[in-house]
């Protein structure tokens, strides 16, 4: 009986197997049939092949875009911060992920994917209508297709596409209409965004590039430090700027992920490397070329100046100068961050933003989601301005308003005049700038309509002809023109001429002279009172402490030799009709010890200049 069932078992499979393989070449053909005749299938190849075209254009240009295809609405940026809402990177706008408006306001523009997703979706369904038939028309093709809805959807390593639209292909008796069109792009999209956004993250918690731009403004610019000198130490901005410019583009390009390809030349390189918690390459990219700002502060006109302490009169118990310095950067420039993945790249670009040689606050919440109303998205108050000079000529100058620290571009002077809407703000400044004149600022409401006429002072350039003892003089000196709104100083003999205005002055020359005077190395005795130990201390018993106080040998190469001070009414009409400015300081004597050097500064407050335009 066991033998019977198992052979029955063996026939019953044997004939469903047999019926199988019978069923498949007896229906293959209309199990595994194509609705695409044949004589019409050229045609549905090439419109697939469209569509991967097409999507790979998208693709890339999310890429290319930090996410975008459509670009969020252009926001310029000011003087102040420089950026706007788009970097320009050889040509092509891409959104900042991070940056600061114009008017100071922290903003983020960090695409979701799905928002990628819908915006390649609205790409494939706007570019699929365009894609040539032509040479199937020749041929005698008829070719119909109705409205597109594409569906996509964004994977670590490909992008599938699900289109909905019927295709209708006719040729001769022969005729094919397809609605599901679904295809699989290979690609890196979804895995890089995610990395991009890891990267995003660390740099929002860590300011890790802002700590790399401290160090390099303290390695590359004077920030804080003491110099044994008895003469001023003396920064031209423009260089330090210059030099930070390079450093910044140079440390930017040398930034490499510890996840990613990179390689150990030297130790210091290490660096350099920054544990991004990823395992793609990435690239960090600054370019001086790009929009950035650069402010320091203290400034005496176009430069820095620090003096000396320990020449003045009464520290002769010092016996040595010293020059402390400290200075107060904002610095604000681009990062393109790019992530690469074989031959595909994602980047995105963030704002870097020193504040008071510190790095800026990180990003809250509150700030980047429930942004207040912006001063310039609310222009309502018609405000009339008009510009001229002293003479009532107009001036074509930039007009903006600025109001509790935001500032807002207005617009431009026309003949001298400019009618415009202003946000409102109580005692807010009308701000006027052109070229060759000194900026003004003017206090103005414009919580109602109004007019306002706004004078500005000329610039003049006039040489400089320094005299010592009524003696043409060619030697080291700094001369300084220090006002209440337009202070300007320059070195002598290497700068000869300076911009003024009509302005109140006090005019300064300060000369000095090559010298080898040395202070020689001196310990002196210092006692301080200090508590008792144990119970004496207690009742508030003192005893003297003293130690000494090693104070190093230092050689003084330039010592003050002249110089004075003056207070004088400088008129547009001195300086429109003369070419020069004639100074006559006095003459004092060479010192010889660090009393002499006190004396001169002491002095020199008492010294008056001649001054003669010529």
């Amino acid at each position: 009986m066991n033998k019977k069932g198992q052979v029955t078992i063996f026939i019953i499979v044997a004939i469903v197997l047999v019926s199988l393989v019978a069923g498949y070449f007896l229906f293959k053909d209309k199990l595994f049939s194509s609705n695409i005749p044949a004589s019409v299938e050229p045609v549905y190849t090439k419109f697939l092949s469209c569509l991967e075209e097409e999507t790979f254009l998208g693709i890339s240009v999310l890429q290319t875009q930090g996410g975008y295809i459509d670009l969020p609405n252009f926001e310029p940026g000011s003087e102040y911060m420089p950026f706007g809402s788009q970097l320009n990177f050889l040509g092509n706008p891409i959104p900042y992920w991070y940056y600061v408006s114009g008017n100071n306001i922290q903003k983020e523009q960090v695409p979701t994917k799905t928002e990628m997703q819908n915006s390649l979706a609205d790409f494939i369904e706007e570019k699929i209508k365009t894609c040539e038939f032509d040479s199937f028309y020749d041929e005698g093709f008829e070719i119909f297709s109705g409205d597109a809805n594409a569906k996509i959807s964004i994977k670590d390593n490909k992008v599938e596409v699900d289109l909905n639209m019927n295709l209708k292909i006719t040729k001769e008796e022969e005729t094919s209409t397809t609605k599901n069109h679904n295809i699989v792009i290979n690609s890196n999209l979804g895995k890089l965004y995610t990395s991009a956004k890891e990267i995003y993250s660390k740099e929002q918690k860590e300011l890790f590039l802002e700590e790399y731009a401290v160090d390099t403004l303290r390695l590359y610019a004077p920030v804080d430090g003491v110099e044994l000198t008895c003469s001023p130490k003396i920064w031209n901005p423009e260089n330090i700027f210059d030099t930070l410019e390079e450093a910044i583009e140079a440390n930017t390009l040398a930034l490499k992920n510890k996840g990613g390809e990179y390689s150990l030349n030297k130790k210091e390189d290490e660096y350099f490397v920054i544990d991004l918690g990823i395992n793609e390459e990435v690239r960090f990219i600054n370019s001086r070329n790009w929009a950035n700002a650069f402010e320091v502060s203290p400034s005496e006109g176009s430069l820095l100046i620090s003096e000396p302490v320990g020449n003045q009169a009464g520290l002769g118990v010092l016996g040595f100068c010293y020059v402390p310095y400290h200075f107060v950067y904002n610095i604000r420039y681009p990062v393109l961050i790019q992530v690469i993945e074989g031959d595909e790249i994602f980047q995105f670009p963030m704002a870097v933003v020193l504040q008071n040689n510190n790095p800026r606050e990180p990003l809250s919440i509150d700030t980047s989601q429930f942004q207040g109303p912006e001063l310039c998205e609310y222009k309502n108050n018609l405000v009339e301005v008009n510009v001229f000079d002293t003479n009532l000529k107009p001036v074509e100058a930039e007009i903006s308003y600025e109001c509790f620290g935001s500032s807002c571009s207005i617009g431009k002077t026309k003949n001298g005049q400019l009618s415009a809407n202003f946000p409102q703000c109580v005692n807010g400044y009308i701000q006027t700038r052109s070229q060759g004149y000194v900026d003004s600022k003017y206090l103005f409401s414009t919580t109602q309509e109004g007019n306002v006429d706004i004078i500005l002072d000329r610039h003049y350039s006039i040489n400089i002809d320094l005299k010592l003892d009524n003696i043409n003089y060619d030697g080291e000196a700094i001369i300084s023109f220090i006002s209440n709104r337009d202070s300007k100083t320059i070195v002598y003999p290497d700068q000869t001429e300076v911009e003024l205005s009509e302005a109140q002055y006090e005019i300064q020359v300060f000369i000095y002279k090559n010298s080898s005077l040395r202070l020689d190395a001196t310990t002196h005795k210092q006692c301080i009172e200090s508590p008792q130990s144990g119970i004496s201390g207690i009742f508030g018993l003192t005893e003297e402490k003293c130690f000494e106080v090693e104070i190093p040998s230092q050689i003084i190469s330039n010592v003050l030799v002249g110089g004075g001070k003056e207070n004088y009414y400088i008129l547009e009409d001195e300086l429109k009709d003369s070419n020069t400015i004639q100074i006559n300081a006095e003459k004092l004597q060479t010192p010889k010890t660090i009393e002499e050097l006190q004396t001169n500064y002491a002095i020199f407050e008492t010294k008056d200049l001649g001054v003669v335009f010529k």
